[in-house]
């Protein structure tokens, strides 16, 4: 995976810093072999834990032996999982689900990265970008999600779509955009093991872009109105003369 070329660069994600998060994103790269300009992380914790310290400003990258919850290299298919989380024990021991034939549904569905693929996964906040990321993660208020989502459908006209697990939430936000290619998003709060850890604040929205959609997604912020005529104080007036002239009125 260390063979893609540079797509963005720090003058494209520059547009992104008109947003003035209060949480700076963070950049995910997958890498088979370590990477030599990046320190191994200091600590044994979740991956949904380094999304967090990464956005505390640190910049790491970890391997499997670095993690405390077996969800996040499952899904990033560093490593395999053990037979009472398949059968769906592990879940509905936990009370997430009302019985393991609930629980075991959960991994019919939730993305993975092919195994043997990727062995490390490196984490960086905005500010310390200095890789193209696999995936964009963006923590964000009501009105940037609304800017953004409105960017990512400007020129296509696609629909939103988000998707989401009441557990494994990471593999949503890391895995499932970039499998995909698509922008998924979600609201913070939600999700078994986050919650329980309380890592992020509640009632944030966030955004996972992959890297197949993030040079037209940070073209688009650039060239698209952030705030169209109808959200402006004279908006009314706006939509209404719209009308006369469309012959609607």
């Amino acid at each position: 995976m260390e063979g893609v070329g540079r797509v963005v660069n720090k003058d494209d994600l520059a547009i992104l810093d008109e947003f003035e998060f209060k949480i700076q994103p963070v950049g995910i790269k997958y890498l088979t072999k370590k990477p030599a300009d990046i320190r191994l992380i200091d600590e044994s914790i979740t991956l949904c834990a380094m999304l967090k310290k990464a956005q505390e400003g640190d910049c790491f990258y970890a391997g499997p032996e670095n993690h405390t919850c077996e969800a996040g290299p499952y899904v990033m298919g560093q490593t395999d999982i053990k037979e009472q989380f398949i059968n769906g024990e592990w879940g509905a021991g936990l009370g997430v689900f009302c019985d393991p034939r609930a629980a075991g549904r959960l991994y019919h569905y939730i993305p993975r990265i092919a195994p043997d693929v990727n062995r490390y996964v490196t984490l960086a906040p905005l500010g310390k970008l200095s890789f193209d990321p696999d995936v964009l993660i963006i923590f964000a208020n009501t009105s940037q999600t609304e800017i953004m989502l409105r960017a990512m459908s400007y020129k296509t006209g696609q629909m939103w779509a988000s998707r989401y697990s009441s557990a494994v939430g990471c593999a949503w936000m890391f895995v499932y955009p970039y499998l995909s290619g698509e922008i998924n998003y979600g609201i913070s709060g939600l999700g078994f093991g986050m919650r329980r850890r309380n890592l992020f604040p509640e009632n944030y929205q966030w955004l996972s872009i992959p890297f197949i959609t993030l040079p037209t997604f940070l073209q688009t912020l650039k060239e698209m109105p952030w705030v169209p005529p109808p959200y402006k104080p004279d908006g009314f007036e706006y939509v209404d003369k719209l009308k006369v002239r469309l012959g609607l009125d």
